[in-house]
């Protein structure tokens, strides 16, 4: 699993546009072992990343929950809480 893809599903306020891109983004690169692509294979990362963006942004759009949105405020100071736990005080 990579590890920098966060969950994106039912927070307000919703994902951004550069959200959703930037966890398709990760995404490409975990699967092509790529950071950065070479200039052969940039026009096919390229679209795979726009490719896994739009089934992403569709997905978001399907998916219904019956839970109250999380605070992404409230999240983000669980997730530190639980890091400085894990690894002190930072």
């Amino acid at each position: 699993m990579c590890r920098n893809i966060k969950t994106l599903f039912n927070f307000e306020p919703p994902a951004s546009e550069l959200e959703v891109r930037d966890a398709s983004l990760q995404f490409v690169r975990k699967l092509s072992g790529f950071a950065v692509p070479s200039k052969a294979n940039e026009a096919a990362f390229d679209l795979a990343v726009e490719q896994v963006a739009a089934a992403a942004r569709t997905l978001l759009q399907s998916l219904v929950s019956s839970a109250p949105p999380k605070d992404r405020e409230l999240e983000t100071d669980k997730a530190r809480e639980r890091s400085r736990q894990r690894f002190g005080a930072s």
